[in-house]
């Protein structure tokens, strides 16, 4: 790697230093607390990697606060999406790779052996993707990431099955040797007035829970005179031990 920018200085996306300043707002539809969590541990020499980085939103966006910020994803339609999106942005810090998170070894990513020095996800979470950044991230680095909690849609009666509560989230980080440093619950609960109002606020949820049944569960919920519907995210960054 070259010479590090000036001090009181940032690399932009093209790799020329820019003054710094405010951080960098955070991406539409992504958790604020996270992106705050996130920028933290952002600077000049740090090798990012965000895991099912899906277009690219998280990882194109934290690119300029970085030396370096690779995405994968398993969906190859999506990783075309990020690579274009980078090209229009000019963005020359940033790489897309196909890879399935929970297969790939992190530390095996990057061509010239580095580790990544932070570890982040936006709405996913696994056993194996926790495990893996514990055996990519070297002591005192950082894993951040948002997923779906259990109370997610809980008016359906059927959470996840990639839902997590604070419970097993915090024994998973503790196993795999993570220090937890923020662990919380963001939740939104929307309330109507009417059973029509209800249905209206589940416009682009139908077919996917037709067809896991969630979606007859959330007609009884509404038929039953329940007038919410929540959204419920866990939020939590951790340290390598």
């Amino acid at each position: 790697m070259g010479p590090s920018p000036a001090e009181g200085q940032r690399p932009t996306a093209r790799g020329k230093p820019r003054r710094s300043g405010a951080p960098p707002p955070a991406p539409a539809g992504v958790s604020a607390r996270f992106w705050d969590l996130v920028i933290a541990e952002t600077g000049p020499r740090v090798r990012l990697l965000d895991v099912a980085t899906g277009s690219g939103r998280v990882a194109l966006a934290v690119a300029p606060s970085c030396a370096h910020v690779l995405g994968i994803e398993r969906d190859p339609a999506l990783v075309e999406e990020a690579r274009a999106r980078a090209t229009k942005l000019e963005l020359t810090n940033v790489e897309f790779l196909v890879a399935d998170a929970d297969a790939i070894e992190y530390s095996e990513l990057v061509a010239d052996g580095r580790r990544p020095d932070v570890v982040v996800a936006h709405l996913y979470l696994s056993d194996a993707f926790v495990e893996r950044a514990a055996r990519a991230l070297a002591p005192g680095h950082a894993l951040a990431f948002v997923a779906l909690h259990v109370d997610q849609w809980r008016e359906t009666g059927r959470p996840s099955r990639f839902a997590y509560d604070e419970e097993r989230a915090r024994a998973l980080l503790t196993r795999c040797g993570f220090a937890i440093e923020h662990l919380e619950v963001e939740r939104e609960v929307k309330t109507f007035g009417s059973v029509e109002a209800g249905l209206a606020a589940a416009i682009g949820l139908e077919e996917r829970w037709k067809t896991d049944g969630r979606w007859f569960r959330y007609i009884k919920f509404l038929e039953d005179g329940g007038r919410t519907l929540t959204r419920s995210h866990l939020v939590a960054k951790a340290r390598r031990r």
